[in-house]
């Protein structure tokens, strides 16, 4: 389903987006459908996103040379992908030569950059979060740790491209994390600082509102599945699977977050001088004392874009430029009375060790399936080869009446792919399916 098509005015525009992930690719997938496009680039973009947008070999944190693009193009809208140049300040620069930008302000990126100044930030605001302690001394990180036991969680504070986050099952398990971290460097400047926290018991889920600075619309729910293997085993990755809506996120539920959590952080990073404009991405741990914010994120999730925009009913563009306009208030979003899914197919050996440049066959197998996307994360195109450079490469997604028929649908289309080199986890979707049978 393509989305609905704008029935309001305004001169046609070009739009860049930044990214060359998943994400990315639904993204280019739904602007690309707005009429009120005249032209669409992507950064540095993949062999998907290809179909959708002129992509430009320019990476996502060279902001001098995306900068000197958008100017030399005479872009209109840029809508940045990843976490990584918003908090360097692509935003920032853009503003500065006159170019619109959907995304948080590197000052407002904090949110998503710095896991000390996000705990900060939700004490002084008194939004619900884990008891926590701010560390750049082992030893007294690990006298934390005693001094509360395990399990626990130790974080980075800074980026770590998904992998700063360990749970601690063992007192001595975080004493390794922090050693890691704090004396060998693991993270590099990420893991300078350190957050421990208490773990938090319950269901996991991910909450997002568009957001203009004063006004917040939710913008839709997801629970993705971050573990490697089936059945939640393994390691942590970037996340092998989602699906949208968020049924365990009920109305009330919803309400709770946009009261607690969403309009205390607009209203407190207003106060702060770094008011918040572009998308919110509560992680959200559900617990019997209700939720509790695990984390932001200052973009759309990858995967969870990859089940967002397929559902979305409304077109895409006109919402983040409302957003960017500070004109939310006016702004409604509409969405499809159905479930979406995404299967990821990653190289095998991900999250660790894998190989590259390996051939993905079968893709046209899938092209002119209804309600059925294949969005690239990880590819390029080599002549008339599609091939693999990353660790999750493929989100395979489709969109049915249910849950159980989505995943069908997705799972048939995996099938149809011809990688060997690739594999995913057979159960996405285990737990929505396993509650509807309750």
């Amino acid at each position: 389903m393509r989305q609905e098509r704008a029935t309001e005015g305004g001169r046609r525009m070009k739009v860049l987006v930044v990214g060359s992930g998943g994400r990315e690719h639904a993204l280019c997938w739904a602007i690309a459908g707005s009429p009120l496009l005249t032209a669409l680039y992507c950064a540095p973009g993949n062999a998907g996103i290809a179909a959708e947008a002129r992509c430009v070999p320019i990476a996502a944190d060279d902001i001098d040379a995306l900068v000197h693009f958008a100017l030399k193009e005479r872009i209109d809208f840029v809508v940045v992908g990843p976490e990584g140049p918003l908090v360097l300040g692509l935003v920032d620069r853009l503003g500065a030569v006159g170019i619109k930008a959907f995304g948080p302000n590197a000052a407002a990126a904090r949110l998503e950059g710095s896991k000390a100044f996000t705990k900060d930030f939700c004490t002084r605001h008194g939004i619900p979060t884990a008891a926590y302690g701010r560390f750049t001394d082992a030893d007294a990180a690990k006298s934390y740790v005693r001094a509360h036991g395990a399990p626990i969680v130790v974080k980075a504070d800074g980026l770590a491209a998904g992998k700063g986050v360990i749970i601690a099952e063992r007192v001595a398990d975080a004493e390794a994390a922090i050693d890691a971290m704090l004396r060998d460097g693991a993270f590099g400047a990420a893991g300078a600082e350190i957050v421990v926290e208490e773990f938090l018991a319950g269901e996991e889920a991910s909450f997002f509102a568009l957001c203009d600075g004063t006004t917040a619309l939710p913008f839709g729910t997801a629970q993705d599945h971050k573990r490697v293997g089936d059945g939640d085993t393994g390691p942590n990755t970037g996340g092998m699977g989602a699906y949208s809506p968020a049924p365990i996120v009920t109305d009330a539920i919803a309400a709770t977050v946009m009261e607690r959590i969403v309009r205390p952080t607009l209203a407190g990073m207003r106060a702060e001088g770094a008011p918040f404009a572009g998308v919110l991405y509560c992680g959200l741990m559900l617990t019997s004392k209700g939720p509790q914010l695990l984390e932001y994120n200052v973009r759309f999730g990858d995967p969870e874009c990859q089940v967002l925009m397929p559902r979305l009913k409304s077109d895409v563009l006109p919402a983040l430029i409302a957003a960017a306009d500070g004109v939310l208030n006016a702004f409604d979003v509409r969405w499809h009375d159905a479930a979406a899914l995404c299967v990821v197919m990653a190289a095998r050996g991900y999250p660790g060790a894998y190989a590259k440049n390996t051939e993905i066959r079968g893709l046209d197998a899938t092209r002119d399936a209804d309600d059925l996307w294949v969005f690239h994360a990880g590819t390029v195109r080599e002549g008339d080869r599609v091939v693999a450079t990353g660790g999750r490469v493929l989100g395979v997604t489709a969109l049915a009446p249910g849950f159980a028929a989505a995943q069908a649908r997705a799972y048939a289309a995996v099938d149809r792919i011809d990688w060997p080199d690739g594999f995913c986890r057979r159960d996405i979707g285990w737990r929505v399916l396993a509650r509807a049978r309750t």
